[in-house]
């Protein structure tokens, strides 16, 4: 990899993962629930330790890491959208917005570190 300075890589890496988002976003909201940023969120635990697991250069990780996964996910429009659900009486799926994103934030990072194992059984 061409050395660069880090906020050139986070920026680069940030920059792609909002676009990224976006798309991603698009194609599968449309529900009462907040299935986009359920999905970003999942996608991109996946991603931050899938790469971090791999145990990648600090640039890769600056890049991929803290520039897409960061601007990918969303702990904001996460916790606006819970208390939206709350505060408009969904109250159940607010919990389950919550509940549900931990949850599969955490299949995803075990899947990652499986992945990563598996890749070193074969490798």
């Amino acid at each position: 990899m061409i050395p660069l300075e880090p906020a050139h890589l986070v920026g680069t890496g940030g920059a792609l993962g909002a676009l990224l988002r976006q798309y991603v976003s698009s194609r599968v909201d449309g529900s009462e629930l907040p299935v986009g940023t359920v999905t970003v969120n999942i996608l991109g635990t996946f991603l931050l330790g899938f790469v971090t697991f791999l145990g990648m250069e600090t640039e890769w990780l600056l890049l991929l890491g803290t520039g897409v996964a960061g601007s990918f996910t969303t702990f904001s429009s996460f916790s606006v959208e819970t208390v939206r659900l709350w505060d408009t009486g969904e109250r159940f799926r607010a919990v389950g917005n919550a509940v549900g994103t931990f949850l599969g934030a955490m299949f995803a990072l075990g899947l990652a570190w499986g992945a990563v194992q598996l890749m070193n059984l074969l490798i």
